[in-house]
């Protein structure tokens, strides 16, 4: 991970910081029902981390993106994916990189649609003082062991997953945004998600989870939830890794990471173990990032937790579970804003209107005036749901009379309208709806949520509690 400068967007600089190993608790593995993803074997992610710190060994002691290290870590990588049956490419960077920078590896699994694709990334370079086995070592080999996993076990797809390996991360985040920036605008809408794993094994660390209030991050929460580790947001490394260049084009994004230099609360401690007011990563850019400077529980976590992701998020259910809870982020819209989209400012607790439940709403249009607002999120409905409904609370207050419809409520899902309601359907309170997205059962969409008006007289549409349900 590198630490983001404000300047032209690019990433310059490093800090440094030291730390104590925590003490861990041995790990719980969750019930059937929470995850039927299989359970990544930690030794062999321990073993892809041998051989990537004797590849830096062989080469100065470093695996820096300009360096024989780097390229011959793509190449130990590389095999192992060709071998298992993975569409591999090395993309050379031609733009924005160091010079000298070795290639980004991308490794798509060629089962399930195409037009809805699950990223999942990691660098796979260092910087020039260590061996990078933490930073960022633990992720590239999480990463490659799920990749192998997913292969193995060969499970019904019913969308693409893509694996990426970054270059030059550390001088910038400049392959990963090579490659979001050289993709066209179709290929960009396909990605439906990306999720990052850079420093998921730091000896002082914690557990934190990209963008955790979003749609993209609960299969990634429910499954540290469900281990009990209470996981908070990863604010260190906000703009900090590859995600920050998905996030730039709109491209929904989320990731683990266990912390660099920051240093833990006394909080922190108590709930997870280790030494308050010490750094997350004690050799963070450090020549000490060796293969002692790891920690097997929280690599073993991440990496169970990704392979929890992957199959939420791409693999066909055979067993028929439905696991909705958290699909929908912030559907009651307590938590600020995110991850709704749009025209976010209609979301609060605004004089003149009042919440189902809670204190805040979504109030859409109601200006007595030509206006139309929208907001939304993706949802990711389960492939195991053989009936998936979005339930939503509605409010339709008035200055309309009569039936003609003036002014318009609609849901939609990708943009396909699924109802359509009207200051003709106005009643004194909020009214339970619902839209059926079985149809989307194992995809990604956009669910989007909007009113308009026509010149005069107004009618709002209030919103509050929106859940997915599923059988």
């Amino acid at each position: 991970m590198i630490r983001r400068l404000a300047v032209a967007s690019v990433s310059l600089a490093v800090v440094l910081g030291c730390g104590t190993l925590p003490a861990v608790a041995a790990d719980s593995r969750p019930t059937a029902a929470a995850s039927a993803a299989p359970d990544v074997d930690v030794t062999k992610v321990k073993a892809h981390l041998n051989e990537l710190s004797a590849i830096a060994s062989r080469n100065g002691g470093n695996r820096r993106s300009t360096g024989q290290g780097y390229r011959d870590s793509v190449a130990y990588v590389k095999g192992k994916l060709q071998t298992a049956g993975y569409t591999v490419t090395e993309q050379p960077c031609t733009s924005g990189c160091t010079s000298g920078a070795g290639p980004n590896l991308i490794a798509e699994w060629p089962q399930g649609d195409a037009n809805q694709v699950t990223m999942f990334g990691a660098h796979l370079d260092g910087v020039s003082a260590g061996p990078g086995m933490n930073d960022n070592g633990s992720g590239s080999a999480a990463l490659l062991e799920n990749a192998l996993t997913l292969a193995q076990q060969n499970p019904a797809m019913t969308g693409r997953v893509r694996f990426a390996w970054w270059t030059d991360e550390e001088q910038g985040l400049n392959g990963s945004d090579f490659y979001v920036r050289s993709l066209s605008s179709t290929e960009r809408a396909k990605i439906k998600a990306y999720y990052n794993f850079d420093m998921v094994a730091s000896v002082n660390g914690g557990y934190f989870i990209n963008h955790i209030t979003s749609a993209a991050a609960a299969p990634m929460k429910a499954y540290w939830d469900s281990l009990g580790l209470q996981p908070e947001e990863n604010t260190e490394g906000a703009g900090r890794s590859d995600d920050y260049s998905f996030e730039q084009y709109g491209i929904p994004t989320s990731g683990y990471a266990m912390g660099a230099s920051a240093r833990k609360t006394s909080a922190q401690a108590a709930k997870w173990g280790g030494t308050a007011g010490s750094a997350y990563d004690p050799c963070y850019h450090r020549s000490c990032d060796t293969l002692t400077n790891i920690n097997t529980t929280g690599l073993d976590r991440a990496s169970d937790g990704i392979a929890h992701t992957v199959w939420q998020r791409a693999v066909r259910s055979e067993t028929g579970g439905c696991d909705t809870a958290g699909v929908v982020g912030n559907g009651g819209f307590e938590s600020g804003t995110a991850p709704w989209t749009g025209d976010t400012g209609a979301i609060g607790a605004h004089s003149g209107q009042s919440a189902h439940t809670g204190t805040r709403y979504a109030w859409l249009a109601g200006y007595g005036s030509t206006r139309t607002e929208s907001i939304g999120q993706q949802v990711t409905v389960p492939a195991g749901c053989s009936r998936a409904t979005l339930t939503y609370w509605l409010r339709i207050d008035t200055d309309e009379t009569g039936s003609t419809a003036y002014d318009r409520f609609t849901v939609k899902a990708d943009g396909s309208t699924l109802a359509t309601l009207s200051n003709a359907d106005a009643s004194g309170g909020y009214v339970q709806r619902s839209v059926d997205l079985t149809a989307y059962a194992g995809r990604t969409v956009t669910v989007t949520f909007t009113g308009s008006e026509d010149a005069s007289l107004q009618t709002s549409f209030v919103l509050d509690d929106v859940s997915l349900q599923g059988s």
